[in-house]
């Protein structure tokens, strides 16, 4: 039995700020109406993936739209509600949406929605109905999948991921805690990045304004940020080698992930949901 290093558990070391990104932080407690917070993470990722997968076939509007809706429905009743999620909801993905649906319908071949009434004319330029029909279906369906993929990854923890992996999917630990360890860099490079700069501050060096000052600043980070990073890659392996990670061929888990029924009931669950809609649908073309 090998027990996991400290280093890839907490950086102990030098704690990132709240401020830093880290994709493995500990979620708050949550209360039991939040119910994505108690299914296993392969749950969340299977239930919502054939209709990921068939929403790239789908070219209407309805379709996407009522897989938006399901998916903003459970994200609203199954995650703890903050002000990032609200920006990203109600904000970030319908702006995304009029952006990539205007600037889709931009690209649409004219000569094949001529039939379709004639929004705007400037000039020779002439934007159709169903140029912006085409281009909104597509931003729709990304919308769609984008919101099913945010069950997964507003309630799950990266840890949570990997072991669930290890333990339901075999996948080996080697590969899968090296990865863990891999992705707690991210968070650590912010926290470095900002000492760094500070540093920098303090010396005056790179001042000014300008592309060319900020390209100078950052070629003054790279060199320190990449000797901080092999310092800290070999104190990591260090402490994996000293703590034989990797000496057996399998490891005993201090956490476990278990898949219960609850997890099988959600997926089954939300496979039926999907096909009810996709049937309704059907066939899934603009008219």
């Amino acid at each position: 039995m090998t027990a996991l290093p400290p280093a890839l558990s907490t950086p102990a070391q030098a704690p990132a700020p709240r401020s830093v990104f880290d994709p493995y932080a500990r979620t708050a407690p949550a209360s039991r109406a939040r119910f994505l917070y108690a299914l296993n993470p392969l749950a969340k990722l299977a239930g919502p993936a054939p209709a990921m997968l068939l929403l790239v076939f789908v070219r209407d509007l309805a379709t996407p739209l009522a897989f938006l809706a399901l998916a903003y429905a459970l994200v609203l009743v199954g995650v703890r509600f903050t002000g990032r999620i609200a920006l990203l909801l109600f904000v970030a993905i319908p702006v995304a949406v009029a952006a990539i649906g205007i600037g889709f319908s931009l690209w649409v071949d004219a000569g094949q929605v001529d039939h379709t009434p004639v929004l705007v004319q400037v000039g020779g330029w002439t934007l159709f109905e169903g140029a912006l029909e085409i281009g909104f279906a597509t931003s729709l369906r990304l919308a769609a999948i984008t919101s099913l993929a945010l069950l997964a990854g507003l309630s799950t923890t990266g840890p949570d991921l990997v072991r669930s992996m290890v333990q339901q999917l075999r996948v080996p630990y080697r590969i899968g805690y090296t990865a863990l360890a891999a992705f707690r860099f991210v968070p650590r490079f912010g926290h470095e990045l900002e000492v760094i700069r500070q540093a920098h501050r303090v010396r005056g060096a790179h001042g000014g304004r300008g592309p060319f000052a900020a390209l100078a600043r950052w070629g003054g980070y790279m060199v320190p940020l990449l000797a901080g990073a092999i310092r800290h890659a070999e104190r990591v392996a260090l402490a994996m080698d000293a703590r034989a990670f990797g000496a057996y061929p399998d490891r005993t888990e201090r956490h476990l992930v278990p898949f219960r029924a609850r997890d099988v009931v959600f997926v089954l669950a939300f496979w039926i949901v999907s096909a009810g809609l996709f049937v309704a649908f059907f066939p899934w073309t603009l008219t």
